[in-house]
C-alpha cells in the first residue's frame, strides 16, 4: 500500500511531490490595456480574462493594441502556455495550443510556461487549478483582498501544485482530457441541432410544410394558404392572481407558476411558490393540460404549454393564461410560432408597454396576430416535426450532463488520489448508455 503524506493542500502519495508553482514555471503577466497602447501601427491581437475559460480560448471577441519588438519577443504565446487569470473568476485557466499565429495577452492573464521538459504537464496543471480553485476552494484566502479580488505574480508563485511523475501526469490528464472531448462533442451537436431548429421554423412558418407559395402580410411572409387572427379570437386570455403579504396568509396554501417558472417551451417545477387560494380564485385559476403560459414581463412573451405536469397547480398575475377557444386551434402549434416570432422575429417587442419594467399588457398581448394552417393536420403535423427537433435537444443535453458528472467526480478522484489512474481509459459511449 502507497504511503500517504499530508500537506497543506491535501493528503498525498510518498511517491508524489509538493512543490511552489514558480518552481516548475515561468510566470509573465502580459501588457496592460490604456488608450496609449491603441494607437501604433503594429496592433497585433491578444487575449483578455473574458476570453479565457476553463480549458477552452474562446476568440468571438478578439482585441487588438500596438506591441514593440520587445513586447513581441517577450509575449508572445507559445504551444503548451497556460493562461489564468488574475481577477474576475480568480485562477480560471486554459492552455494555448498556437491556435493561431502571433497572439498576445495582457496584464491580467498570468501566463505559466514549463521551466523544463518532462517535469511538468502543463495540461495536468490545468486540471489541478481547475480542481483547487473550481471544486475544492483550496487557496482561498490567497487572493489579494481588494475592491476587485485578484491573484497578484507573487501569491501565484507561492502557491503550492502536487507533482506526480511525469508518466503519471500525462495519465490523469489524458482520462480527464478524453472525458472534456466528448463534452465538447455534445456541445456543439447541441448547437447544430439548435441552428438546425432555427432553420426549420423559418421555413414551417413562412413555407408550411409543402413549400407553398407565400403572401405578404402585416407580419411578415406566410405561406399563401394560412390565415391572420389575433390571439383573443383564438384564445381566452386570464391573468393570475397577485402574490403580496396577505397571500402569504391562509390555511388554502396552493403551489403557483410565476414567470421564473416559464422558459421557451418547458415548465420547471424545481421551485415552486405558494400562496392562499380562494374556493372562487381556484375555480378560475386552475391550470389545464393545453393551457400556454405567456411571460408579461422580463423576457417578454416567453411561453410554454402545460402539460397537466402536476394534479393542481396556479399562475400568479405577470403570466397570461391562454386557453384555446375552439378545436381549430392547437396550442403546441401557437407555442412554437411565439418562440419564433418573439426571438427570432422580435415581431411583438413594439407591443409592450413603455413602463419602468417592459410588459406585455393583456390587451396588448390579445391584439397580436398570428398565423394559422387550414387544418389541425398541418398544425399538429408543424408542431410534432419541431417537437422531434426538441426531443433530440433534450437528449443530448442529458448526455451532456452525464459526462459533465464524470468529470466532476473524476477530477475528485485523481487529484485527491482516490484513485490512481494506472493507465486507465474511459469509454465514454458506455457513460451515455
Amino acid at each position: 500500500m502507497t504511503d500517504i503524506l499530508h500537506s497543506e493542500i491535501g493528503s498525498y502519495p510518498a511517491d508524489w511531490s509538493i512543490q511552489r508553482v514558480d518552481s516548475l514555471f515561468d510566470i509573465q503577466q502580459g501588457k496592460s490595456v490604456s488608450k496609449a497602447h491603441r494607437e501604433g501601427d503594429n496592433q497585433k491581437p491578444f487575449l483578455r480574462t473574458k476570453n479565457v475559460f476553463w480549458g477552452k480560448i474562446d476568440f468571438s471577441e478578439l482585441d487588438q493594441m500596438h506591441f514593440t519588438a520587445q513586447e513581441e519577443a517577450r509575449l508572445k504565446l507559445q504551444a503548451g502556455d497556460l493562461l489564468l487569470c488574475e481577477g474576475g473568476d480568480v485562477g480560471r485557466a486554459s492552455i494555448w495550443n498556437d491556435q493561431m499565429e502571433g497572439c498576445y495577452y495582457q496584464n491580467h492573464l498570468h501566463r505559466l510556461r514549463a521551466k523544463a521538459v518532462n517535469e511538468v504537464d502543463p495540461q495536468f496543471a490545468l486540471y489541478w487549478f481547475w480542481y483547487a480553485f473550481k471544486v475544492a476552494n483550496i487557496y482561498i484566502g490567497r487572493s489579494n483582498v481588494t475592491t476587485i479580488p485578484n491573484l497578484s505574480q507573487s501569491k501565484l508563485s507561492e502557491l503550492q501544485i502536487p507533482k506526480p511523475e511525469f508518466d503519471e501526469q500525462r495519465r490523469i490528464a489524458h482520462v480527464l482530457t478524453s472525458v472534456q472531448t466528448a463534452i465538447e462533442q455534445q456541445a456543439r451537436l447541441i448547437a447544430l441541432t439548435r441552428e438546425l431548429k432555427s432553420a426549420l421554423m423559418r421555413k414551417l412558418f413562412t413555407e408550411g410544410l409543402h413549400g407553398e407559395k407565400q403572401k405578404e402580410t402585416e407580419i411578415g411572409l406566410v405561406p399563401e394558404s394560412w390565415e391572420l387572427h389575433s390571439i383573443d379570437d383564438m384564445f381566452e386570455i386570464k391573468q393570475g392572481k397577485q402574490l403580496s403579504a396577505k397571500t402569504r396568509i391562509g390555511d388554502n396554501q396552493k403551489p403557483f407558476l410565476r414567470t421564473a417558472n416559464v422558459f421557451w417551451g418547458r415548465i420547471d417545477l424545481s421551485k415552486l411558490d405558494f400562496m392562499h387560494f380562494t374556493s372562487e380564485e381556484e375555480r378560475k385559476l386552475t391550470l389545464q393540460e393545453g393551457d400556454l403560459l405567456v411571460c408579461e414581463g422580463g423576457d417578454i412573451g416567453r411561453t410554454a404549454l402545460w402539460h397537466g405536469e402536476m394534479a393542481e397547480c396556479y399562475y400568479q398575475n405577470h403570466l397570461h393564461r391562454l386557453r384555446r377557444k375552439n378545436d381549430k386551434t392547437v396550442p403546441s402549434f401557437m407555442q412554437y410560432w411565439m418562440m419564433y416570432a418573439v426571438v427570432q422575429r422580435k415581431l411583438y417587442v413594439g407591443h409592450g408597454n413603455k413602463t419602468t419594467i417592459p410588459n406585455l399588457s393583456k390587451a396588448k398581448l390579445g391584439q397580436c396576430l398570428i398565423p394559422n394552417p387550414p387544418t389541425n393536420e398541418e398544425q399538429i403535423s408543424v408542431a410534432h416535426t419541431l417537437e422531434a427537433i426538441d426531443r433530440k435537444i433534450t437528449i443530448t443535453q442529458s448526455r451532456k450532463s452525464k459526462l459533465e458528472e464524470l468529470f466532476r467526480t473524476l477530477l475528485h478522484q485523481l487529484m485527491t488520489v482516490q484513485v490512481r489512474v494506472n493507465y486507465m481509459e474511459i469509454d465514454t459511449n458506455e457513460v451515455l448508455k
